[in-house]
């Protein structure tokens, strides 16, 4: 009989392998503690996961009818800093959407979801953690929500600002989400929504700022998150983390969500052993923390580096010269956060 697996976070790295083990047929259990569907902080711009990955978790269908982007720009305070095409189309869809196809899947599958639970990172054999970012005391903000009728010029609009920057991207029934990453600044008096036009403005972007307070919001969609530092995270000794809980990349590289599925992707073949043949569990993680390292390692140590010089005065000012001689390397960049 095959050994069960619990995973503790109902994300996109605890779903994709719930649904991955269970068409292995092997029984999984997710522990998450909030509900279906939700909003989540999040860029909802999948770049940089090949169909091979999703096919192999078994989630490539779900992304059908999702939206389809080649285009981009990159504004600093306003101005355009860089156009290009992405090497390959990117996927746009929302949290609020996907994580719920997920779960029905996952269920459809025979999978148990138990929601409105709040699990411990405690080790245990056929424990798996993937319930996101562990609270730590850090200098960052995230922001979102979704708006409607603000005018873009490419499929993904990135806005720098001398606080950090944000990200507009075409998500389902017309929506765009507005994602921004910020240095927490407690002399802005703004709550709620407003916080995140707040922050857009305080950054130089004071145009943007102005377009998204004009827009219709979506109910509901404003969320924010705070008490977290970007790059690999603290392990826990025997614990086997994916996902935010393994590490953070920074959000500019729109690498998030599919490091996600790339995290999941490296853990199915060991929990199977483990699952069918009995091997060492502390073994079973070991192989996946060696293959999680072996595919982040570059690209979180390379982003977190352009995380800086974009945060940097000296850094903005070399990344506008190299634009305006047109020398900024942008695909040769990007594959190195891939």
């Amino acid at each position: 009989m095959n050994r069960e697996i619990t995973i503790a976070g109902g994300g996109l790295a605890g779903l994709s392998l719930g649904i991955a083990l269970r068409g292995r047929d092997i029984p999984v259990t997710i522990l998450e503690a909030g509900s279906y569907p939700r909003h989540r902080v999040c860029g909802e711009f999948i770049s940089g996961v090949d169909n091979a990955t999703l096919s192999r978790l078994g989630i490539l269908p779900l992304f059908s009818n999702a939206r389809r982007h080649e285009t981009l720009v990159w504004h600093e305070k306003g101005k355009v800093l860089h156009r290009n095409r992405l090497p390959e189309c990117a996927i746009g869809i929302s949290r609020h959407e996907l994580d719920d196809r997920l779960r029905l899947h996952f269920e459809s599958l025979g999978g148990v979801m138990k929601t409105g639970v709040r699990a411990r990172p405690e080790p245990a054999d056929g424990y798996v953690w993937a319930a996101g970012r562990r609270p730590r005391t850090g200098q960052w903000i995230g922001l979102k929500a979704h708006v409607r009728g603000v005018a873009m010029t490419a499929d993904l609009e990135m806005h720098a600002g001398s606080n950090g920057y944000s990200g507009l991207a075409g998500v389902e029934d017309g929506w765009t989400n507005v994602c921004g990453l910020f240095r927490i600044d407690r002399t802005l008096e703004a709550k709620g929504p407003d916080l995140l036009t707040a922050y857009i403005d305080a950054g130089g972007n004071a145009e943007l700022a102005a377009q998204l307070r004009a827009a219709e919001w979506r109910e509901g969609s404003f969320s924010a998150v705070a008490g977290f530092e970007l790059g690999k995270q603290p392990e826990v000794p025997g614990l086997l983390c994916l996902g935010d809980a393994e590490s953070m990349i920074p959000p500019f590289t729109g690498n998030g969500m599919s490091m996600a599925f790339q995290a999941a992707e490296a853990a199915v073949g060991p929990l199977v052993e483990w699952s069918h043949h009995g091997a060492c569990w502390e073994h079973t993680r070991q192989l996946v923390s060696a293959d999680l390292g072996k595919r982040f390692r570059r690209r979180l140590s390379t982003a977190l580096f352009l995380h800086r010089v974009l945060l940097s005065d000296r850094g903005r000012t070399l990344l506008q010269t190299l634009s305006a001689a047109r020398l900024l390397p942008f695909r040769p960049v990007l594959s190195l956060v891939r």
